[in-house]
C-alpha cells in the first residue's frame, strides 16, 4: 500500500521526454563543470546554449547531438535532462562566443593572495577569517574563508 502511494506522488512530477531525429534542441550548460560565459558563474550565466540538431537516439534516455567545431572537446551524447526542445523558430540561436571550455571540463581555482584578515565574533567563540583572492581562467574572485583551513592548505602564505 505504501509503495503504491509513494509511486502516485512520484508520478505527478514525472514527464516522459522524447525527441525525434532532426528535432532542434538547446543544450543545458549549468550541469557542466568548467563552462563559463564571459567570466560569469551562477545565476547570471545562461542556462542553455546554441540550437543543435538531434542526430540519433542512444539508449533509452540519451541522444546524440550535432555539435559545432567549437565544442569539439565535449562528447556529443547527452541525457534528455540536458536537452531542451526548441518549440519556436529554429533560426533563433544562442551564440557560444565567449564560452570557454577546458580540456578536462573542469576549472581550477588558484589562490593568488590573501587580501585581508579579521576576527568574526559569534556568541561564544571567535572565528578568524581571511579574504582570499582566487583566479580561475580569466576571472578573479574574492571570498572569505576560515583562516585555519587556509593555514592547513597553504601554509607558505602565512609566513
Amino acid at each position: 500500500m505504501a509503495k503504491i502511494r509513494q509511486k502516485s506522488y512520484a508520478d505527478v512530477c514525472y514527464r516522459d521526454i522524447e525527441f525525434q531525429v532532426d528535432d532542434w534542441v538547446f543544450l543545458k550548460v549549468s550541469f557542466m563543470k568548467g563552462v563559463m560565459r564571459f567570466g560569469r558563474k551562477g545565476k547570471l550565466s545562461p542556462r542553455y546554449i546554441g540550437l543543435y540538431k538531434v542526430i540519433r537516439r542512444v539508449g533509452q534516455v540519451a541522444y546524440e547531438v550535432d555539435l559545432p567545431r567549437e565544442l569539439a572537446v565535449v562528447h556529443p551524447v547527452f541525457h534528455v535532462l540536458m536537452l531542451c526542445k526548441c518549440m519556436g523558430d529554429p533560426t533563433h540561436v544562442i551564440p557560444i562566443e565567449g564560452m570557454e571550455f577546458s580540456e578536462h571540463l573542469s576549472y581550477e581555482e588558484v589562490l593568488v593572495a590573501i587580501l585581508d584578515q579579521h576576527v568574526r565574533k559569534l556568541r561564544k567563540k571567535d572565528g578568524a577569517l581571511v579574504k582570499v583572492l582566487w583566479r580561475s581562467q580569466n576571472t578573479e574572485e574574492a571570498t572569505r574563508e576560515a583562516e585555519a583551513d587556509m593555514r592547513a592548505k597553504y601554509p607558505h602564505l602565512f609566513q
